[in-house]
């Protein structure tokens, strides 16, 4: 039996990027339940992919109920659908056998990682006080993508002198406007841009200077798109609602390794049980942006162990 269902979990404060703000995340829960033995995964349908609850739904629900993982990558696309089912049946598969998933999946056991805490996209002095106030973290990633983009990183920079920062442009420069900016987000200690361009102008990055990493997150979904960001692109940015599922991140993980990219795991703004499969994949990535759960109001019992900006890996009770 495979059940989908819409899960809302508000908030701590209005979270902006250049492409508009949310006040809630909102997540498929998939289930998927045989012989007393029930598995779990969650899934974030994103607008920039043309998703929305309602398809997601639609998709999981068309799916037969006997359906495995090695069906389901040739039943459905790469996306937040395909997602949920596979880290259902992951974790289906993990509490059959009574086993921990890195066990199941054959791979290194996790270790906790540094994550980056995301700063929403405000006014300067607003990100000044956010910057302050997550101080203390060694790593703050920041919502760019405007043409007032040096103010906020400039507060930025002062509220938190000694953190690495990492900036997501979220496809909103062009490649003028990022070969102004380069070099002062250099000079301000950034240390990795995220999809500083639009997807549909990856060829626009060729021949441009690097005087620091350029990591590709819309333009990179799974295998299929690797080839095309070879020579554009440094680091690739990996996320299940992305690649449709941990099966296919972890086989993405390794030929981008492979072809020669640095690895980010990222995430939408979900919570612990979307975050969960993704631990596994954070293990040697040189950037882990896992925050979802701390920019909650509120989230699940027998969630991630969050230890300052450490995350954990998930406990038997929440997820594989």
């Amino acid at each position: 039996l495979i059940q989908a269902e819409v899960e809302i979990f508000p908030l701590g404060h209005v979270f902006r990027i250049s492409r508009g703000a949310r006040t809630q995340a909102e997540v498929v829960t998939v289930t998927i339940e045989k012989d007393g033995v029930t598995g779990r995964g969650e899934c974030v349908p994103y607008a920039r992919y043309d998703e929305t609850l309602e398809s997601v739904i639609e998709q999981v629900e068309s799916l037969p109920a006997d359906i495995d993982r090695e069906t389901l990558q040739d039943t459905l696309p790469p996306g937040a659908a395909r997602n949920a089912v596979d880290c259902a049946l992951w974790d289906f598969e993990c509490k059959k056998l009574d086993q921990r998933i890195w066990e199941t999946a054959n791979i290194q056991k996790p270790e906790k990682n540094i994550t980056a805490y995301t700063l929403s996209l405000d006014e300067p002095e607003n990100m000044f006080k956010q910057a302050e106030k997550n101080s203390n973290r060694p790593l703050l990633k920041i919502k760019l993508g405007t043409p007032y983009d040096m103010p906020r990183l400039e507060a930025v920079r002062k509220g938190a002198p000694n953190s690495e920062i990492i900036v997501d442009a979220n496809e909103g420069w062009n490649a003028e406007v990022y070969s102004q900016l380069a070099p002062q987000l250099v000079k301000l200690g950034v240390k990795l841009v995220e999809q500083p361009l639009p997807a549909n102008k990856d060829d626009d990055l060729i021949g441009l200077p690097r005087p620091l990493p350029i990591c590709a997150d819309e333009s990179c979904h799974d295998r299929k798109s690797l080839e095309k960001l070879i020579g554009k692109y440094d680091f690739v940015n990996i996320k299940l609602d992305k690649t449709g599922g941990l099966t296919e991140a972890l086989l993405l993980k390794n030929k981008a390794l492979e072809a020669g990219f640095k690895i980010m795991v990222g995430c939408m703004v979900g919570c612990y049980v979307t975050m969960s499969p993704a631990t596994l994949l954070a293990q040697n990535a040189t950037f882990v942006d896992l925050d979802g759960p701390l920019l909650l109001a509120q989230d699940r019992r027998h969630g991630l162990f969050y230890d300052e900006s450490w995350d954990h890996p998930p406990l038997k009770d929440l997820w594989g």
